[in-house]
C-alpha cells in the first residue's frame, strides 16, 4: 500500500477488506477438511441464544434506536423463524403486546408506544407479527386504521412519504405497498400513479434509486443509518451506506406488487445487480462501495424476485456459461473448486456478469399477474438458472460474515449487530433455495455450502417473511 501513494481514500479500504477476506479464505483452504466442516457450520444454537437475548433485554446504548423498536423485532424474529426456531408462549405474548402499543389509534405503527406512525416501522411491525403468527398477532393488525393511514401518506405524485410532512421516497413506497398488499388492502387508489415515481428513479446504471436523479442503490430500510447503531452495536458499521432499507430491490418489489414491472427495464438492471457481486463473493450496495453481508439479501433477494418472474413468465432458463453445467452458482460445481483462493473467486464473480447484452430489448408482451407472483408462484416451477453465483455468497456468510459466539456482521473487523444477522441469514435462505424446482422441494445437498444441517426455511421474497409464515397470512386476510 505504501507503493500507491496516489491511492484514494476509497481504494485504500478496498485493498485492506479484500486482504482480510483472502487471508480468512487462505486460512480456511489450508486447514484439513475436518476443521473446514466446522468453520463451515452454520452456529444456531449461539444465533438464537444471541437474538433471544436481544429480544427479552438490550442496554442502554441503545437507546439511540427508540425509534426503531419494531425493527429490533422484525430483524430479532425474523432470524429465528429462519432457523425453524420459535418464541417461548410468553415473550410471544410480550412481544404483541408491546407491537399493540406501537399501533397508533388512526393507524399505522410508530416506533415505540405514544410515537409518530411511520411506514417503515409499520412494515416492521406487520411483518414481525405475520412471522409470529396465529389469531392473537394477526388480529391485533387494524387494517381499516392502517388504510387510513396509507391513504394519508399517499402524495399527489403518486408516492409515499414516510410520515406526516416526511420524505418521499422508493422505501415508502415499497413499504406502504408491501403491507398494503400482506394485510390485503391494496386497491387502485393506493397503486395510483406509484409505478411513474418508481420509473423516474432507475438510473442511466440499470438499478433503482431513492428518489429521482439521485445513484442506483441495492437495497431499503429505514433512515438511520448504521453509523447511529454503532453506538449500541458493538462498534459496527459507521457506513452511511447502511441505510435500512435498499432501493433497487423495494423499486423491483414494488413494481412486481403493481403489476408494472414491464416498465423497468429489467435488461439494464439485470447488468446492474449482476456486477454487484464483487472478488470477495459478497455483494456491494453500489457501484465502488465495499462488500456488506446485509446485501446478500438486498441484492441477493433482487435475484430471487427475477427468477420468480422468469418462472411465472414461462421464460426459458438464461445460460451462465458455455456448458450446461457451466453456471456461476451451479449446485454441481462443489464447494471446494466453487469457493477457490482469491484467484477463483475474481474469476466467478467476472463470469457472472458476462453474459448479459448491454441493451437486450425487453419484452413487454406477456404483462405479470401479481397473484401468480404473490402466492401461487411459490408453488410454481422455477426453472431459471441463478444469475449470480450462489456458493460462493454462502462461503462468504459462513465464513467471513459469521461470529462463531453468535450472530452476523458486515464484514471481517466489524462487530455482530441484529440488522446484519437478519439479512445475512435471509440472504443465506435465497442462496440455499436458488437452485429449487418449488418451494416444496427442499434444496439438493449440493446447492448446500457445507453440511445439510445448514439449510433455512424458504423466504417469500417480496416481503421477506418465511414462506409458511406468509402463506398463514395470505389465507387469514383473504377470508377477513
Amino acid at each position: 500500500m505504501e507503493s500507491f501513494p496516489s491511492l484514494t481514500v476509497t481504494q485504500r479500504d478496498q485493498i485492506l477488506v479484500e486482504q482480510q477476506v483472502f487471508n480468512i479464505y487462505k486460512a480456511f483452504y489450508d486447514m484439513p477438511p475436518s476443521s473446514q466442516s466446522l468453520m463451515l457450520e452454520l452456529q444456531r444454537e449461539n444465533h438464537v441464544e444471541y437474538l433471544t437475548n436481544g429480544l427479552k433485554h438490550l442496554g442502554p446504548s441503545f437507546c439511540v434506536l427508540d425509534a426503531n423498536r419494531p425493527w429490533l423485532c422484525y430483524w430479532i424474529i425474523h432470524s429465528i423463524a429462519l432457523m425453524d426456531e420459535f418464541l417461548d408462549p410468553e415473550l410471544e405474548d410480550n412481544t404483541i403486546d408491546f407491537l399493540s402499543r406501537c399501533q397508533d389509534p388512526n393507524g399505522g405503527y410508530g416506533g415505540g408506544p405514544g410515537q409518530m406512525p411511520h411506514v417503515a416501522t409499520t412494515y416492521a411491525a406487520v411483518n414481525s407479527l405475520v412471522t409470529l403468527g396465529g389469531d392473537k398477532a394477526l388480529c391485533s393488525i387494524n387494517r381499516e386504521k392502517l388504510y387510513t393511514f396509507l391513504r394519508r401518506m399517499k402524495d399527489p405524485n403518486g408516492a409515499f412519504r414516510m410520515h406526516d410532512d416526511g420524505e418521499i421516497d422508493v422505501r415508502a413506497c415499497y413499504t406502504a405497498i408491501s403491507v398494503a398488499s400482506l394485510l390485503n388492502i391494496l386497491d387502485d387508489d393506493l397503486v395510483q400513479d406509484v409505478g411513474n415515481y418508481i420509473l423516474s428513479c432507475q438510473t442511466y446504471e440499470g438499478g433503482i434509486a431513492g428518489e429521482p436523479g439521485s445513484e442506483a442503490h441495492g437495497g431499503i430500510c429505514q433512515f438511520v443509518a448504521c453509523g447511529i447503531a454503532s453506538i449500541q452495536y458493538e462498534k459496527a458499521s459507521t457506513s452511511s451506506d447502511n441505510l435500512f432499507i435498499r432501493y433497487t430491490f423495494c423499486g423491483l418489489a414494488t413494481m412486481i406488487l403493481i403489476n408494472e414491472v414491464d416498465r423497468l427495464d429489467l435488461s439494464s438492471l439485470i447488468d446492474w445487480v449482476v456486477f454487484r457481486q464483487g472478488v470477495e463473493a459478497g455483494f456491494q450496495g453500489r457501484t465502488n462501495k465495499l462488500v456488506d453481508g446485509c446485501y446478500s439479501f438486498w441484492q441477493g433477494g433482487v435475484f430471487a424476485l427475477l427468477k420468480r418472474l422468469q418462472s411465472t413468465k414461462g421464460e426459458q432458463s438464461v445460460p451462465m456459461g458455455d456448458g450446461e453445467d457451466s453456471g456461476a452458482g451451479s449446485p454441481q460445481t462443489t464447494a471446494s473448486s466453487d469457493a477457490t483462493g482469491a484467484e477463483g473467486l475474481n474469476e466467478d464473480s467476472s463470469q457472472a456478469g458476462s453474459h448479459f447484452e448491454q441493451g437486450e430489448p425487453h419484452d413487454a408482451s406477456c404483462p405479470v399477474v401479481v397473484e401468480n407472483i404473490d402466492h401461487n408462484s411459490s408453488k410454481r416451477r422455477a426453472k431459471v438458472e441463478p444469475l449470480f453465483n450462489c456458493l460462493a455468497l454462502q462461503q462468504y456468510i459462513l465464513l467471513c460474515a459469521q461470529e462463531p459466539g453468535g450472530g452476523l456482521r458486515d464484514k471481517p473487523g466489524k462487530s455482530r449487530d441484529h440488522y446484519h444477522t437478519c439479512y445475512c441469514l435471509s440472504g443465506l435462505s435465497v442462496c440455499q433455495h436458488s437452485w429449487s424446482e418449488d418451494e416444496d422441494s427442499p434444496p439438493l445437498p449440493s446447492a448446500i455450502l457445507g453440511s445439510y444441517s445448514n439449510l433455512l426455511e424458504p423466504i417469500h421474497p417480496l416481503y421477506n417473511v418465511v414462506l409458511d409464515r406468509y402463506q398463514e397470512a395470505h389465507e387469514f386476510f383473504s377470508r377477513s
